[in-house]
């Protein structure tokens, strides 16, 4: 069985196991009024910068027993659009096991994607999302995807070829699409330009987002995973969207020169 071993315990989340789930819990914090939804947006940087705002997304949603995650490809290495189609991942909590039966059937919708694993080896991205979806739902299963650049008409194949196996298997799944904001801007523009995307998510408008992010040069990191994820949500039937948090680098260090921004969006 292949196992994805972490990469980045110990440096964007602690490796003491026991400390990572009281960390993650208290992000996540009473997760009472927790609903169903069809896809968030999740930030992806070290707990200690977004992880409340990934708390707060994470505990306004369900997490059922399948989770595809689309995750940006920040080092571009392997493959463009890359899946992991089977085996495990390895965090601190334990392994979360790839759902390949999910997997194989999106990858024999989507003629965009490979199956390729040497581009997931040290992505950070994909990974993070991890111990929230552990703590909330021990019993998950992911699809992991990474994406590299990609067009809008290969972003709204890859929507539809999710959709289309989420509907194939009939199973309740969540879309993950991880993503932090502006990035190195002075707390005061990446708002300003974190609005403008942000508004795009949530008028359900993956066009629209990658269309503002090209214009006005926002660096989002994750528009790709994140248009994708919204043109998934449409087919699968999306109403609304909400904003759970955002926050920037600054609100946790002080420094509000240069910061990154964080956004914990909910799609249903």
């Amino acid at each position: 069985m292949s196992i994805r071993e972490s990469a980045v315990a110990g440096s964007f989340y602690t490796r003491a196991a026991e400390k990572l789930a009281a960390e993650v819990d208290g992000y996540l914090g009473d997760r009472g009024g927790a609903a169903r939804a069809i896809g968030v947006v999740s930030p992806h940087a070290g707990y200690m910068y977004s992880g409340a705002v990934a708390g707060a997304v994470f505990a306004r949603v369900t997490v059922p027993d399948a989770v595809v995650v689309l995750a940006p490809n920040h080092g571009n290495q392997g493959a463009r659009l890359a899946l992991w189609g089977e085996g495990a991942w390895r965090t601190p909590l334990g392994e979360v096991a790839v759902d390949e039966e999910l997997a194989a059937a999106v990858l024999a919708r989507a003629g965009v994607l490979e199956r390729d694993e040497v581009a997931h080896g040290p992505e950070h991205s994909l990974e993070v999302q991890l111990p929230f979806l552990q703590r909330a739902n021990p019993a998950c299963r992911i699809v992991p995807v990474l994406l590299g650049h990609a067009d809008a008409a290969e972003l709204e194949a890859l929507g539809a070829a999710v959709a289309g196996a989420i509907r194939e298997l009939g199973r309740e799944c969540l879309i993950v699409a991880s993503s932090d904001m502006t990035h190195y801007e002075s707390a005061e523009s990446a708002r300003e330009k974190d609005r403008l995307a942000i508004d795009r998510v949530l008028g359900l408008d993956p066009a629209g987002l990658l269309e503002v992010v090209a214009a006005r040069r926002i660096t989002m990191c994750g528009v790709c995973p994140a248009a994708a994820m919204l043109w998934a949500a449409r087919a699968l039937g999306a109403k609304k969207a909400e904003l759970a948090k955002y926050a920037t680098s600054g609100d946790v260090t002080g420094d509000m020169s240069e910061v990154v921004g964080y956004a914990g969006i909910a799609v249903r």
